[in-house]
């Protein structure tokens, strides 16, 4: 028995007085339960609906069952009378805005993967009109998927809405395929594209008409590198009047936003094995080439992990460092952005290497904002990503992949501190590492380490300055410093590190030079171990003896001095 036809629809309202609007339609389950949690969880939408729609073979209509119902009620108001003001696609023109462009990729999503085009090819090349005439069934479905959601937002038959938009469709294949006829759909190839520029100018329907022309150069391409090729081909041969460059490039603008605003399209453009994390760091080396590369020439770290761009993406983005494609650019960085507040993990397999992705994504973006986008929007995108990072999933799994040492998770955490923002994350972040340095296992194993109590002490100095270094508000750094010092306090105490290097037998300027490492929190932390040392240098500098052995080593002098300013005990 032949299977039904089903797909799944997302339906949302944005506020109390709207009605339900179609978000998205997928034949996915699971990408359709997925899309309506996240528009409740990013606060898209106030309530969302996914209904399951079944095609019943005999009346060749959708049988509608509504499977999630989640948000705000919906109130009780009377039917709102359409207002004949409102924005319609009334005329076939009306297809040609960049909002209706949008709603067909949707509705036609499936068909346009499957032919390899963009809603800006659909509306201006007479063989795929045809194509898609021919497939009646397409045609229809989402023609109803539309009426649905307009029969409830504007009240109506489902069907009267149908039979609207099937005319409004069927007109605008029409015109295509009667301009096709007549041959006024002008044909063009990168010899002659600057010439037709010129020529369009002045004409009535510029756009449309230069439209075909670009539609019928990347008609042939295979892949959808190659139609980028094209594009960029057409993008070189442009003309260098003011007037018909600006009708080139507003008009090649259309597709090259479609392509790159297609997943599919942007992995085979910029390589299919890329994790998330790569493909944002590609994105964003894509959408801001020369600031990037500025970049990694100074830090080794965003060479390693931005991927390079080749063939052509490689001359897509040296096109989007130009004056042109404004539009493009800031697409591509909204969705870098779109795609660090949501919730996909960007390294699902290896938490620390997140963490590296995350701040070679921080770093580039932060260096092209302005032109990309404001630095308040990046800053609030990396605050929303970080708030991921402190989450206990995601501490244990960073966890998890080191040797779990009590002294590396620590370290561990503070640089996890130090790559996450916001005052809330930062808190967070601090009370993870107050509950492994408060613990009693990480004060067993610093006390009971085979090391030497110098190289301990060392160690819980080095941990101190990076509590320093995270940017912890002071009320949450001040504990997280202050048990570090206790604890260091215990190892001198027990080891009597500060009296044996007091009274040892080396030269007092190396003995002084080491109590004042001790004392500064270089080689100790601040606390009680650092206190004990600073008395033992004013116990040594007041000796006679020290200032005798001092005078005769002026070399050493200075040194000791610039010591002890730090520490505090001179002027």
């Amino acid at each position: 028995m032949e299977r039904a036809q089903v797909h799944y629809e997302v339906l949302i309202r944005r506020q109390h007085n709207s009605g339900w609007t179609l978000e998205q339609a997928t034949e996915e389950r699971a990408k359709a339960f997925a899309l309506a949690e996240e528009m409740l969880a990013d606060k898209r939408a106030i309530a969302v609906r996914v209904t399951k729609e079944t095609l019943d073979p005999q009346t060749r209509e959708f049988l509608t069952v509504t499977i999630l119902d989640k948000g705000e009620p919906e109130r009780t108001r009377a039917r709102k009378q359409r207002d004949e003001t409102e924005a319609l696609c009334v005329s076939p023109q009306d297809l040609y805005t960049g909002h209706a462009r949008e709603r067909i990729g949707r509705l036609l999503d499936t068909w346009l993967a499957r032919n390899r085009a963009t809603p800006f090819e659909l509306l201006h090349r007479p063989d795929l009109c045809e194509q898609l005439e021919a497939s009646d069934m397409d045609l229809r479905h989402a023609i109803q998927k539309l009426a649905i959601p307009e029969s409830q937002a504007r009240g109506g038959s489902v069907h009267e809405h149908m039979r609207a938009f099937n005319r409004l469709a069927q007109s605008a294949i029409d015109r295509v395929m009667k301009d096709a006829r007549k041959g006024v759909l002008p044909k063009t190839d990168p010899a002659g594209f600057a010439a037709l520029g010129e020529r369009l100018v002045g004409a009535p329907e510029r756009q449309y008409l230069m439209g075909a022309a670009i539609a019928g150069v990347i008609a042939p391409a295979a892949s959808w590198s190659g139609k980028v090729n094209l594009m960029l081909d057409l993008a070189d041969a442009a003309p260098q009047s003011p007037q018909a460059r600006t009708l080139t490039f507003q008009v090649l603008e259309q597709p090259l936003a479609e392509v790159l605003g297609s997943t599919m399209a942007l992995n085979e453009l910029l390589g299919p094995n890329l994790d998330l994390g790569g493909f944002l760091a590609a994105l964003t080396r894509l959408s801001a080439a020369e600031t990037v590369e500025l970049l990694i020439g100074v830090e080794p770290a965003v060479a390693r992990l931005m991927p390079p761009l080749e063939g052509a993406a490689a001359r897509l983005a040296n096109w989007l460092d130009g004056p042109h494609f404004e539009t493009v650019r800031r697409a591509i960085a909204r969705r870098v952005l779109k795609e660090l507040t949501g919730p996909r993990r960007l390294r699902p397999k290896d938490a620390a290497g997140e963490i590296e992705v995350l701040r070679a994504l921080a770093m580039g973006l932060t260096a092209a904002s302005g032109r990309l986008m404001s630095l308040e929007d990046v800053q609030n995108a990396f605050v929303e990503r970080s708030r991921m990072l402190v989450r206990e999933d995601f501490v244990e799994a960073y966890l998890n992949g080191l040797e779990r040492t009590p002294l590396g998770e620590v370290e561990a955490l503070l640089w996890l501190a130090e790559n996450v923002t916001g005052p809330a994350n930062k808190r967070q972040a601090s009370r993870w590492i107050g509950g492994k340095i408060g613990g009693l296992r990480f004060e067993t194993d610093q006390r009971q380490s085979s090391e030497s109590a110098s190289a301990k002490l060392a160690g819980l100095a080095k941990l101190q300055r990076g509590v320093g270094r995270a940017g912890f508000a002071p009320e949450d750094a001040a504990p997280l410093a202050t048990r570090l010092g206790e604890i260091g306090g215990l190892i001198e105490a027990e080891n009597q590190l500060t009296a044996a290097v007091a009274r040892a037998g080396a030269p007092v300027a190396h003995r002084l030079t080491l109590l004042l490492g001790l004392a500064i929190g270089e080689t100790a932390p601040l606390g009680p171990a650092a206190d004990r040392a600073k008395g033992e240098v004013i116990k040594l500098m007041r000796s006679p003896e020290t200032r005798a052995e001092l005078a005769r080593a002026p070399e050493a002098v200075e040194r000791v001095r610039s010591l002890l300013k730090n520490a505090g005990l001179a002027a």
